[in-house]
């Protein structure tokens, strides 16, 4: 069989292939469960369920056939607004709290509490000092760093409501001057999630308005303490990523070694699993095994993979096939997108569930308390789990199944590194290229693909169709998280898909940079540029791009999409783009329709505040079609020619 997946066909092979075998091995999946679940409550989908208080549960008919408003009187409006709210209140403290703990980190490392760790960006360590105000000059790196450490961890703790240093250090001036405007300046990420909850407990704020601009606010949270405090401080500690190919899907496991898929976000961890897997490869082999085999799953497949070279293993939706390939031996996790089912599944195969953080805990799991200060040992006892399991797997005769299906992609574009690609044709002034390709029309916009894999929208492979029709129509890609993982099994992010997908016009922008830049051949029209959290490069990249030809982020030719989007982080993370005026496409559609002022705000005034738009359109095709007019809009505006 080709190891190549069949692009004829959507699907991924493995996917089907594993299926079965689940089937075989009796071993529900999440499809089964979604079967299930039909038909969903259409109360909830239209965000007019409310179970803030115990005089409900309230559920509200927006059509007028049934009541009105809550007990307390509530309307759709305020009902919608406070549940929008919370979703994206919680994917903010998701995202503030990754960040606080590489902050806290960075300053164990600096006094020296961390010794498994280093400081492997100096430079980008010296250019955050630059911006923060930390006197660099005669100073020793740790001293340095200390400072850095505790500018970040003072946002935590602030109680003057001045704005995060983060905010004042990384916004760029046009857009400080326009969120100032707006009452969008943040301070103390803590204080702003405490508000937010308290606002919409019972008996508090009932001005959707009100609710809505908190929720622009939350984005600001977000975005500037959580996606981009989390990128830079990763960025000083394990470094910045570089371009690299590397191996992706199932044929990343290997027979005849110890597999330990790590699973989650932070890089901390999987960092020391990634480097004791090595050292431990004599224990690995006196086992019976070759060498012990790491490879990524979700957003810590990205970490790994761009940092260094790692297999990038599967998205989020396939973490339960890989369990059912019965060849992984440990699952490593440590926050978000654990699903609960997991470990039972992990039972079935003698595989070993291995959770490590203290919020994180599942009954039926092994835990191992994952502490920076003793992490090397920590690290240890993990790879020695998967080793000793590996040995119980072969002795129980467990059946394996590991579709031969491979694609190869290009990671590691940082907004470091691909300034760096374009150095190779313009020296001076590397983003000239792009903007003289955008202003030529070469390049009609971009658009960021972030999110995950929605198992409501996998069948209809929305992210691929969505990739294929605006690549066609020259539209640069850059993607995040799990959609990474979807377009690099499709064969997207190599140069090869430059050739097969891009139009004409961008295919020949990417060719002329990727043969400047010594790549071989172009550049991929979809540019893998990390995490979840890396969303905020995409922002420093436009922030960039706009500042150069000095107008606003929300003048460019650019839109945002989550084309399967899980997670309450993709509220928050949309709701920070929202704030940064970028049209922001949403499948499957939030759950604001049950609110005629929440659709009125999104679809039509907020543009007018800001420039910010949501787009809700469920299927790929409609998808394609909104975001191009959005783009051919953005362009006329700027008077620039229609590609």
């Amino acid at each position: 069989m080709d190891k190549t997946i069949d692009r004829t066909a959507y699907a991924n092979p493995g996917d089907i292939e594993l299926t079965r075998k689940a089937a075989e091995d009796h071993v529900e999946l999440v499809t089964d469960r979604l079967r299930k679940m039909m038909p969903e409550c259409g109360f909830g989908e239209l965000g007019t369920c409310c179970v803030m208080c115990y005089m409900g549960p309230c559920r509200i008919d927006p059509f007028g056939q049934g009541t009105r408003t809550g007990v307390c009187g509530a309307t759709p409006d305020v009902i919608v607004a406070r549940n929008f709210l919370r979703s994206a209140t919680g994917g903010a403290s998701s995202h503030a709290g990754h960040a606080r703990e590489l902050a806290i980190l960075l300053l164990e490392i600096a006094e020296g509490r961390a010794p498994g760790y280093k400081i492997r960006e100096e430079g980008k360590l010296l250019s955050l000092a630059g911006m923060l105000g930390v006197p660099v000059d005669g100073r020793p790196v740790n001293a340095v760093a200390a400072d850095v450490a505790r500018k970040a961890l003072e946002d935590f703790g602030r109680q003057d409501g001045e704005p995060i240093n983060w905010i004042r250090a990384r916004a760029s001036r046009i857009e400080y001057a326009k969120w100032e405007k707006l009452g969008l300046i943040v301070s103390n990420p803590h204080n702003e999630i405490e508000t937010a909850m308290h606002r919409t407990s019972m008996g508090n704020d009932a001005d959707p308005m009100n609710l809505w601009v908190a929720t622009l606010r939350m984005g600001m949270v977000d975005n500037f303490a959580g996606l981009m405090l989390a990128t830079d401080l990763s960025d000083v500690i394990f470094g910045i990523p570089t371009p690299k190919v590397v191996t992706a899907n199932y044929s990343v496991l290997k027979e005849g070694e110890v597999n330990i898929a790590c699973h989650g976000h932070n890089p901390i961890l999987a960092s020391k699993v990634a480097e004791w897997a090595d050292r431990l490869e004599g224990e690995a082999k006196a086992a019976g095994a070759g060498r012990v085999n790491v490879v990524g799953i979700c957003c810590i497949g990205n970490e790994l993979a761009m940092r260094y070279g790692i297999p990038y293993a599967g998205h989020e939706a396939q973490t339960e096939l890989f369990l059912v390939t019965g060849a992984i031996d440990a699952m490593v996790v440590d926050i978000q997108c654990i699903w609960p089912s997991l470990p039972a599944i992990a039972k079935c195969y003698k595989t070993r569930f291995i959770t490590t953080v203290p919020f994180v805990r599942h009954p039926e799991a092994i835990h191992v308390d994952f502490r920076p200060e003793a992490a090397d040992e920590k690290a240890q006892e993990i790879v020695r789990h998967a080793i000793a399991a590996y040995k119980e797997r072969k002795a129980a005769g467990i059946r394996t199944r590991i579709p031969d299906v491979s694609s190869k992609l290009l990671t590691g574009i940082s907004v470091e590194s691909l300034v760096s690609v374009l150095s190779a044709v313009n020296a001076k002034d590397p983003l000239k290229p792009v903007i003289d390709a955008i202003a030529a029309g070469d390049i009609l916009g971009a658009v960021g693909m972030v999110g995950c894999p929605n198992p409501k929208l996998r069948d209809g492979a929305m992210s691929e169709k969505m990739a294929e029709g605006l690549l066609r129509n020259n539209v640069l890609i850059v993607t995040t998280g799990c959609v990474n993982h979807i377009l690099a099994q499709g064969g997207f992010l190599t140069s090869e898909a430059t050739e097969k997908y891009a139009g004409p016009r961008l295919k020949k922008v990417l060719t002329a940079i990727g043969h400047a830049a010594g790549l071989g051949g172009p550049l991929p029209p979809v540019l893998h540029m990390g995490s979840c959290v890396d969303n905020s490069r995409i922002y420093d990249l436009l922030a960039a791009l706009a500042g150069k030809l000095g107008v606003e982020i929300s003048q460019l030719p650019v839109a945002g999409s989550a084309p399967e989007f899980i997670t309450e982080k993709a509220i928050s993370i949309g709701s920070f783009f929202l704030a940064a005026g970028i049209l922001v496409h949403l499948a499957p559609a939030p759950r604001v329709f049950g609110s005629p002022f929440a659709v009125s705000l999104l679809t039509e005034k907020l543009p007018g505040l800001n420039g910010g738009k949501v787009l809700v359109a469920a299927t790929p095709e409609s998808a394609v079609s909104g975001i191009l007019a959005h783009l051919r809009e953005k362009r006329q505006a700027l008077g620039l020619p229609q590609a």
